[in-house]
């Protein structure tokens, strides 16, 4: 089994490598398990040393579009390939044509390539909670279902949804076998801070717990959608092992995702690391960011995913443990 990340060397394209190489095989479309013989990592930055040391991997390192275009990737015999490469949220809103580039002009090549390939790879793409926003006068449905009508409110929802139409009119058209996968906001994440408007819901534990201080910039009443890390990667894994008719039709599926406000998430850190934490939160509005997150869903069903046999995070508190135990090393507060 060869295998394509895009975007591997970014923390969920890292932490999805490493599952995999952990799990030694993996099965395509409920057929039978097959060892993992290569995963190629591409990124514009190496991975970490960790993976590169791993016989299994290997690194194009390069701008995507131009590997695409020069035809460097993918190699034939790719068999799966995971799509998470991406400009984030807050980049396509500040820099329209950044995000055309990164998300369509780029995910349009990738799937050219894929086509011209000859061989219907599986092709999993890393969509996201943002095709989801409130029109002005046409509120969203509560709860947003599998089923919901997407109506994007940002520029990087209306590109993640093209993509999505892109991946599904490519498997009807029988290039590829496409599952796109709407991924809620991931928190915790660690390392540095990136240019997602989600951003400050890893931010507003990560910084704390490092004895920084951070942006909380909505209100505590602002409800959302979060997963863990491990939950996330876990829904990337299934889209591509999952059988036909588990699937079911070629439209996204919306990953199990936890209801909280972040009011609670706050609570949640106090709980954790005590009052010191919580009073590092600077709860300055930020307009924009406000705007964003305004328009996301934050009641989301995942019926699909359930039938797939996914399960959403239990609590937040669960997930900020699980961030303290995998980073301990970023923790600088006593806990409780």
């Amino acid at each position: 089994m060869n295998i394509l990340i895009t975007g591997g060397s970014g923390f969920l394209g890292a932490r999805l490598a490493r599952t995999l190489l952990a799990k030694g095989s993996i099965s395509l479309r409920g057929q039978g398990a097959m060892p993992i013989d290569r995963i190629t990592m591409t990124d514009r930055v190496a991975p970490p040393d960790d993976l590169l040391g791993d016989r299994r991997v290997a690194h194009v390192q390069g701008d995507l579009l131009e590997l695409l275009q020069s035809r460097r990737l993918p190699t034939v015999g790719t068999d799966l390939v995971f799509h998470l490469a991406a400009a984030v949220s807050g980049e396509c809103e500040l820099d329209f044509d950044l995000g055309m580039r990164s998300n369509m002009d780029t995910t349009r090549a990738l799937l050219e390539a894929c086509r011209a390939l000859g061989s219907q790879p599986m092709f999993v793409f890393a969509s996201s909670l943002a095709v989801f926003g409130n029109l002005p006068g046409q509120p969203l449905p509560e709860p947003i279902r599998d089923d919901t009508l997407p109506t994007p409110q940002s520029s990087y929802g209306i590109q993640k949804f093209i993509s999505e139409q892109l991946v599904a009119d490519f498997t009807r058209k029988g290039f590829i076998t496409g599952r796109s996968v709407r991924l809620m906001t991931v928190s915790v994440r660690p390392g540095r801070p990136n240019g997602a408007a989600s951003g400050f819901l890893s931010g507003m534990i990560r910084e704390p717990l490092a004895g920084l201080k951070a942006a909380c910039p909505v209100s505590p009443q602002a409800t959302v959608a979060l997963a863990s890390p491990a939950r996330t990667v876990e829904g990337i894994i299934l889209a591509a092992e999952a059988d036909d008719a588990r699937w079911g039709p070629p439209t996204a599926l919306n990953l199990p995702s936890l209801r909280t406000s972040v009011g609670d998430m706050a609570a949640a850190l106090e709980r954790v690391a005590g009052p010191q934490a919580t009073a590092l939160l600077d709860w300055t509005p930020d307009p924009l960011v406000q705007r964003l997150v305004r328009g996301w869903p934050g009641h989301v069903e995942w019926t699909r995913a359930r039938q797939m046999g996914l399960a959403a995070d239990a609590d937040f508190e669960s997930i900020v443990r699980d961030y303290i135990r995998e980073n301990p090393g970023a923790v600088k507060l006593p806990l409780r």
